[in-house]
């Protein structure tokens, strides 16, 4: 059948596209004989203003011996015409005609089967869109798809929106995350891993800013779970981007001294307590202000189990925390590897590069992190927005890109 409906689509483009070409001479001779039909309705039509007396005898002599005149050079012209205005067209222009249907006839149709036979599947049996729908299998966007019709049916569908928003989070739509936290809580009421993933998609959209309604988010979650570090990190956070500077410190000590000796986001928070005037240390390269603790442990979001963007859910941080150095690092590595393997499917995520920087560079894999800061500068050059923030990563990293310009 599909091979049917193939030759039948070449089939109508080739003679789509023949018919000008067949027809290419004969304007000539169809334009001579519409003179001809022309003149003779002129004449018909004085022979009825005369006759009505619209036109004297003497002026419709001289317009009948005119037009006759015209009519018998039209004739004369169309006799004299040859039979065949395509033969008698310059051979130039008859062998361009030729080649050109040639190419349409044979050329055509034989590089459009060359391709399918080497990109196409002749072989897989046919997917409708019904049977796909009902066995999606591992596709992620038919699945996405039947939840988010599943939703519109049923808006009230916490457990829906529940479920959706770190999907949503972790592919980087963040809009839709935030969108169906809101539902979910608005549903099911706020609990800490739905506040804090709701929470750190708005300052995901706010370019890592601790906004008024993410610290409201916050300030809920840590009236559920006051010992949450995620929690207390931003908001910590928040207060270092007001300018609170005594009482931020004061928060990220508060939050160093109840942190288990290994935790992955304990250097972070020591790294902000120097920024602020105290003694923190222990930092590890790599790490920047706005970064949830998990991220400097060299976490992607996608790898976050309640799908926030970059966060933990309470299991990661207990696994992490009762892991050995060795294994953790094991663990970082792995997520980064992954992060990578998904940056060559889609090499136009700009987090992404930003984020796999720092975490090569918290591996001590400079040169990994020299090498996809170069990838990275070829995707978004220098002189744009997101190449001056790569640059200025680079110089905070004290990593360099040959060809960076740096």
């Amino acid at each position: 059948m599909f091979w049917i409906l193939a030759a039948a689509l070449t089939a109508a483009v080739a003679i789509a596209l023949l018919l000008p070409l067949l027809r290419a001479g004969r304007d000539t001779d169809d334009a001579e004989a519409h003179d001809a039909e022309v003149y003779r309705d002129q004449l018909d039509e004085l022979r009825r203003d005369e006759a009505a007396g619209l036109i004297g005898r003497a002026e419709a002599e001289l317009a009948r011996a005119e037009i006759a005149r015209r009519l018998i050079a039209a004739n004369a012209r169309e006799k004299a015409a040859p039979v065949d205005a395509a033969a008698a067209a310059p051979p130039s222009n008859r062998r361009r005609n030729l080649f050109a249907q040639a190419v349409i006839v044979v050329l055509l149709p034989a590089i459009g089967l060359c391709l399918y036979l080497l990109q196409g599947r002749p072989e897989l049996p046919a997917q409708p869109l019904a049977a796909r729908l009902a066995a999606p299998g591992n596709d992620l966007n038919i699945l996405l798809a039947k939840a988010e019709r599943h939703l519109a049916e049923n808006p009230d569908d916490g457990a829906g929106w529940d479920l959706l928003a770190p999907i949503y989070a972790r592919n980087g739509r963040l809009d839709d995350a935030a969108n169906a936290y809101s539902q979910a809580i608005r549903i099911l009421g706020g609990s800490p891993e739905r506040l804090d993933g709701y929470a750190e998609t708005l300052i995901a959209l706010a370019n890592g800013i601790v906004t008024k309604d993410a610290r409201e988010v916050l300030q809920r979650s840590q009236a559920l779970d006051a010992s949450n570090p995620r929690t207390r990190f931003y908001l910590a956070l928040a207060l270092e981007q007001e300018g609170r500077r005594d009482e931020a410190r004061g928060a990220f000590e508060a939050l160093a001294k109840d942190s288990p000796a290994q935790a992955p986001w304990l250097p972070l928070v020591n790294r902000h307590i120097a920024s602020l005037g105290g003694n923190g240390a222990g930092q590890a390269p790599g790490q920047t202000a706005g970064q949830a603790p998990e991220q400097a442990a060299g976490q992607a979001p996608e790898a976050a189990g309640n799908g926030a963007p970059g966060g933990p859910t309470a299991e990661d941080v207990a696994a992490a925390g009762e892991m050995d150095t060795q294994s953790r690092q094991q663990m970082i590595e792995g997520m980064v590897d992954g992060l990578a393997a998904r940056l060559k499917e889609n090499p136009d995520n700009f987090e992404g590069w930003m984020r796999i920087i720092r975490s090569y560079v918290v591996l001590d894999q400079r040169q990994a992190a020299e090498a996809a800061l170069a990838t990275a500068l070829k995707r978004f050059p220098p002189e744009s927005d997101n190449g001056r923030q790569l640059l200025a990563l680079a110089g905070e990293l004290q990593i360099t890109a040959e060809g960076s310009g740096q």
